[in-house]
């Protein structure tokens, strides 16, 4: 071989090198670990396809059936759901195995021309599967009525799994209360992005929205009302299992919050005797903060938490509660500290673990598995970053959402008709560019136990606002849970985004056409 043809294979071989696992994509959001695309394996979804779930799982089952069902709709086609494989007929199969190299919520997804084959060591390992094979049908897939084919799924393997365990969306129905369908529909729409966390912010100065039979005051009156002076509303317990239930069912765990010992003025108004003065102050329908404080000092401060947490910590099979602790302006720094320290005392009596606002870790010592979520917009080592670090010191982990980053009632421009600009404006592209292990000075890879969007409701009055402020950002905060840090970027991002919106069209999400992302 001459040296000209040596140069000539050796840069073929080169080329064939960056085609492969490493540099390959797929329009698929968040970004799998590794993809390695094959063109000759495309799958063809037909009449005579059917779903098979390997030996009779009945954890695989669930996943199943979900799966026939959304295909059910939109193909028209029968889609049997078997027990066993037949060569005859084309079929995508689910199949738990424990020796699947990928983590607890990991897959692995294998097309072939005559199956796609989705094998993990758990139920929410295919869940997280099924995601992924549902973005690589064609958008149509997602229609609510039957429609025409072509159905066909790109040749791929795809090796996937989370980076981080905690990946939540926050959703506060305190300050507007939104129903059970229009949280549901929350709950359709961040399951496809793999978020595992629904985050309930359940009280607030405006609005108490869950009931506690030992406190009946707290929903029939503290829920009366919210910002502007709406009617306000209520989760009663067969309501909230219902929300639980639903989110079990697509993989979510949730997280109620009861915001303590500020954001509490709808409990002081239901109940005088909370206040240290006993007398209850009206019903609150602003938007201001750390006006409000329990009084720490009362023995029936405590009888109340205590009654709150073990109703709500039996309605909530999750191993967290979270007990606020931000904004506590009207607590003395002394005061806060025994406050806190009672209240994990309690957390922990009802068998769960104790989650916070960054502030708790201002009272050591924290009960080990104690998470503290970080919302402060300052990074590197400017001021507003010290309760990240101190978390850190203390072993606590951290649940990463920045505000200028994460905080999705934000507006994305001084134009946006709803949210807020405390944080600044943050648009698409600041969502996407931050990572929750480099964005403070201390904090690393190992001190992170995941993300959260957060979306505050001072401006939001139904399920069309929400989704206005949470897509197209929330996806991108999804990846940033999921995806490896290496290899994300922008100007790649920004093209599997904007293959999103087809989708969302056809499911009917009223997204923000950012001029930051070319759609299609």
């Amino acid at each position: 071989m001459t040296a000209r043809w040596f140069v000539v294979g050796l840069v073929g071989v080169m080329l064939l090198a960056m085609a492969g696992p490493a540099a390959a994509s797929v329009d698929v959001i968040p970004k799998p670990a590794s993809v390695e695309q094959r063109a000759h394996d495309s799958f063809a979804l037909t009449a005579d396809t059917r779903i098979v779930v390997r030996h009779r799982s009945r954890d695989a089952a669930p996943v199943a059936g979900d799966l026939a069902r959304l295909l059910r709709r939109s193909t028209g086609y029968r889609l049997p759901v078997v027990w066993k494989s037949n060569r005859h007929h084309p079929e995508i199969s689910l199949k738990l195995t424990r020796s699947q190299p990928v983590g607890r919520e990991g897959y692995v997804l294998r097309t072939s021309r005559h199956e796609v084959r989705i094998k993990a060591r758990t139920a929410a390992g295919l869940y997280h599967g099924v995601q992924t094979l549902r973005q690589l049908l064609p958008a149509k897939v997602e229609s609510g009525t039957a429609r025409p084919g072509p159905w066909r799924v790109p040749g791929v393997r795809i090796q996937d799994e989370p980076r981080f365990r905690w990946r939540g969306a926050h959703l506060d129905v305190s300050r507007h209360f939104f129903s059970v369908p229009e949280v549901e529909r929350y709950i359709d729409l961040i399951s496809q992005y793999k978020d595992n966390v629904l985050h309930l912010h359940l009280s607030d100065d405006q609005g108490w929205r869950i009931v506690i039979d030992s406190w009946p005051r707290l929903a029939t009156f503290g829920g009366s009302t919210e910002v502007g002076g709406g009617p306000g509303g209520y989760y009663t317990k067969r309501d909230y299992r219902e929300i639980v239930r639903y989110a079990a069912e697509h993989y979510i765990t949730v997280v109620p919050e009861i915001d303590t010992p500020g954001h509490t003025n709808a409990a002081l108004a239901s109940y005088a005797d909370l206040n240290c003065d006993g007398m209850a102050p009206p019903l609150y329908t602003g938007t201001d903060v750390g006006f409000s404080s329990l009084c720490v000092d009362k023995e029936i401060t405590y009888r109340f938490l205590d009654d709150v947490v073990r109703e709500l910590a039996a309605l909530t099979p999750g191993a967290y509660l979270h007990m606020g602790g931000d904004e506590a302006h009207s607590t003395t720094e002394a005061d806060y500290k025994q406050f806190i320290q009672r209240l994990q005392g309690i957390v922990t009596t009802h068998d769960k673990r104790l989650i916070g606002w960054e502030e708790i870790v201002q009272a050591p010592p924290l009960p080990p598995g104690t998470l503290a979520q970080h919302w402060s917009p300052a990074t590197g080592s400017e001021p507003g970053t010290e309760l990240a670090r101190e978390a850190v010191a203390q072993g606590v982990k951290l649940v990463m959402s920045p505000a200028n980053h994460a905080y999705l009632d934000m507006k994305y421009d001084e134009n946006t008709p709803l949210g807020l600009s405390w944080a600044g404006f943050v648009e698409v592209r600041d969502s996407y560019e931050w990572d929750p292990a480099t964005i403070v000075d201390g904090v690393g890879e190992n001190d992170v136990e995941g993300v959260e969007s957060a979306l505050w409701s001072e401006t939001l009055e139904d399920i069309s606002d929400i989704e206005f402020m949470a897509f197209p950002r929330l996806p991108g905060i999804a990846e940033i849970g999921w995806s490896p840090r290496t290899g994300r970027n922008w100007d790649e991002y920004r093209l599997r985004l904007a293959a999103q919106a087809p989708r969302w069209e056809i499911e009917g999400v009223n997204f923000y056409r950012s001029p930051q992302v070319p759609w299609r």
